[in-house]
């Protein structure tokens, strides 16, 4: 296969990502274009925009962007429409953010005239899966390299050599073997390998880097109310608030009570299982809340129809199938169902715990005059139930009815 001309990497500024783009230099002799993602994750991005530089990158083929809007409104907040986890737990933090990046890495390269895309993904983990469908999808043309399949840096020593033969700066603390890797985003934060490969034992509470463990949190409960519009949380207590900011100050709320630690033994795509601790503290807030929400606005059948078809697009968005046509239609049901889905939910934060304790809505389908225990006035005649009764158990009676035949 002839060599690429340019190439765009999603770009972190760290170890990994500076030797592949070193090595997509030498390897191939290839102009490189960097792309950086402001996702929430809580770092300084500026050493990105200096390290690139001086390994060669011109400034204007250096791209960092501010997508936290764009990653909480467009991805983030269709994806809590639904209330998705894979496996029935987790809030698929890593898995959401890479068809964003995805998309950023095929529109600069369409904007660059650039024949390749770039990531830094293992060959043992999903994170390559869903980044090459992605791009795939948007871009059937476009040439995906991955390094890490490529190339014979097989291990931590012969990425240093490589490093330190190239004037490649190296942390301290790269020299020997982190404690575990950190992916992070606004969403979440994950934590896997080293001293978490072993899922008998109990993480340290070191590993935890946004949420409080529940034995320091506080003694006293905190509300918070959420108010939702179509179903996206639009306010906290009333005040208006962008998606980004929005999951920030749940954040900030979710990490001081302890609240959204998962530790998760999971099952990749790619075939294996893996261990990760996962911390989504304003994630964990916002199912609760719009579980809540939906409770009094949502008609039984839709939910439930909801609910059925919620693993499968789990599965989808955990599988790296984002832009894929059934995903798609998936969410254009899920969105019809959100259309009520409107009100606030009041939701009490306590010792790692967030609990829904009132909901109230203009949309609700609540109605108290037909659940009351005392006088109805009317509301609900209970002898039809026994119609309802009867009809329901025709075929049960009949199937037994059959069973006691057969068996005499």
């Amino acid at each position: 296969m002839t060599a690429p001309k340019k190439v765009v990497l999603a770009y972190s500024g760290g170890l990994d990502t500076s030797i592949i783009l070193k090595w997509l230099q030498t390897e191939y002799g290839c102009e490189v274009i960097t792309f950086t993602a402001d996702l929430g994750q809580g770092e300084e991005l500026d050493p990105a925009r200096k390290k690139a530089e001086m390994l060669g990158i011109k400034p204007e083929n250096i791209h960092i962007v501010d997508v936290r809007e764009e990653f909480v409104r467009d991805f983030v907040f269709p994806m809590f429409r639904a209330n998705a986890l894979y496996e029935g737990l987790y809030l698929l933090g890593t898995s959401i953010a890479r068809p964003l990046i995805s998309k950023h890495l095929v529109d600069l390269a369409h904007a660059h005239g650039a024949d390749a895309v770039a990531h830094g993904a293992t060959g043992k983990g999903n994170d390559q899966v869903r980044f090459e469908l992605s791009a795939y999808a948007l871009d059937p043309s476009i040439r995906v390299i991955a390094p890490w399949r490529e190339w014979k840096l097989s291990s931590r020593t012969k990425l240093l050599e490589f490093a330190e033969q190239n004037q490649i700066p190296i942390a301290k603390d790269k020299r020997g073997e982190a404690p575990f890797s950190v992916d992070a985003n606004l969403l979440h934060t994950s934590s896997e390998g080293r001293v978490l490969e072993d899922p008998s034992v109990e993480f340290p509470n070191y590993v935890l880097q946004r949420v409080v463990p529940v034995e320091q949190t506080p003694d006293v409960a905190e509300m918070v109310e959420i108010t939702f519009e179509a179903g996206d949380a639009v306010a906290i207590n009333g005040e208006a608030m962008s998606p980004a900011t929005l999951l920030t100050r749940l954040n900030e709320l979710g990490g001081k009570h302890g609240i959204g630690v998962l530790d998760l033994v999971e099952n990749r795509f790619v075939g294996m299982k893996s261990r990760g601790v996962y911390e989504t503290p304003g994630g964990t807030i916002l199912l609760e809340a719009h579980r809540g929400i939906e409770q009094i606005t949502l008609d039984a059948g839709a939910g439930h129809l909801k609910d059925s078809i919620m693993p499968r697009y789990a599965e989808l968005i955990y599988n790296g199938f984002w832009f894929s046509p059934e995903r798609e239609m998936l969410q254009a049901l899920i969105d019809k169902s959100q259309e009520h889905v409107t009100g606030t939910v009041r939701v009490k934060l306590y010792k790692g715990r967030a609990s829904t304790v009132a909901r109230w809505s203009d949309h609700s389908l609540y109605s108290e005059k037909h659940v009351t225990f005392e006088e109805d006035a009317g509301a609900y005649d209970q002898k039809d139930a026994e119609g309802f009764i009867r009809l329901n158990a025709l075929r049960l009676k009949l199937i037994a009815t059959r069973n006691a035949r057969v068996k005499g």
